[in-house]
């Protein structure tokens, strides 16, 4: 890498310096943030203050052994876990059809399936509140479940029809032709290969749920708090430090997420490059 930076020209070199720099600046003014709670959820003191007085897992603990805590942690992972399937399953099916369908109108009804992404969270959870209030599904985990979903699907169908971009339609013909069932062509054909995507979706759909609070405030009931609405509440009623473990846990689950998808990332591009 030395070799090819001291062969560039001196504007490139330039260039190249101040992409390194300002990535760096943006990379520590994203991450601050985040680096400035971490620290806050092992003090030893009831209130958010620097200096830390002294170091205690008292947070923690009290996180743990908290049943509300831990009953918005379960209600999360339930709701977050029910969500993601539903999404992989609507997701992939609406990705395979897309692929196929050849018609002037799929960009189109592909930015219908894809408007929960770019639609704001707040005009969504007012539009799913009032189509579910009728039918009753406020206040209870099946709406809740369908409102993840709507939300965490468009992933699915994004990385999806990505990996479908590069897959070669005339193998499923020919386990068609071979006396194939269609579902049997998908489980040993198709399925094999786009699950990279599949599985980079469901970790998207899994940590949009779990993040959520927008809708969760819309719709949920006493009985539906979720890790995201009960940190948004002890925010605004009641500033505990235990707010900032629950944060380093969601933080913690979100780079683990990350990691993962990096994983499956380096996966899929080794087995290209052992196919090629």
């Amino acid at each position: 890498m030395s070799d090819n930076f001291s062969l560039r020209t001196p504007s490139q070199r330039i260039a190249w310096t101040a992409t390194i720099v300002v990535s760096t600046l943006v990379f520590i003014f994203l991450i601050a943030p985040i680096l400035a709670i971490m620290p806050l959820s092992f003090s030893s003191s009831s209130y958010l203050t620097y200096p830390l007085p002294g170091l205690s897992l008292r947070w923690y603990d009290d996180f743990i052994n908290s049943p509300r805590w831990m009953s918005s942690l379960k209600n999360s992972i339930i709701i977050g876990v029910a969500s993601t399937l539903l999404s992989m399953v609507l997701g992939t099916t609406a990705a395979l059809g897309l692929a196929q369908w050849k018609s002037r109108f799929k960009p189109l009804v592909l930015a219908f399936v894809l408007s929960p992404v770019v639609v704001p969270g707040v005009i969504t959870a007012v539009g799913l509140y009032f189509f579910f209030a009728p039918i009753g599904l406020t206040g209870s985990y099946l709406g809740l479940i369908l409102a993840h979903t709507a939300l965490a699907t468009p992933f699915v169908v994004i990385t999806v029809g990505a990996t479908l971009q590069s897959f070669d339609t005339n193998l499923a013909r020919a386990a068609a032709s071979l006396g194939a069932s269609p579902i049997y062509a998908f489980r040993r054909v198709i399925l094999p290969l786009i699950l990279p995507g599949l599985a980079s979706g469901a970790l998207f759909a899994f940590a949009t749920s779990f993040d959520e609070v927008v809708i969760v405030l819309f719709m949920a009931g006493p009985e539906q708090r979720t890790l995201p609405r009960e940190m948004f509440s002890g925010i605004r009623e009641n500033i505990s430090p235990t707010i900032t473990a629950a944060a380093v846990i969601l933080t913690t689950v979100s780079v683990i997420l990350l990691a993962t998808l990096e994983a499956l990332r380096r996966r899929n591009e080794r087995l290209k490059g052992s196919g090629g």
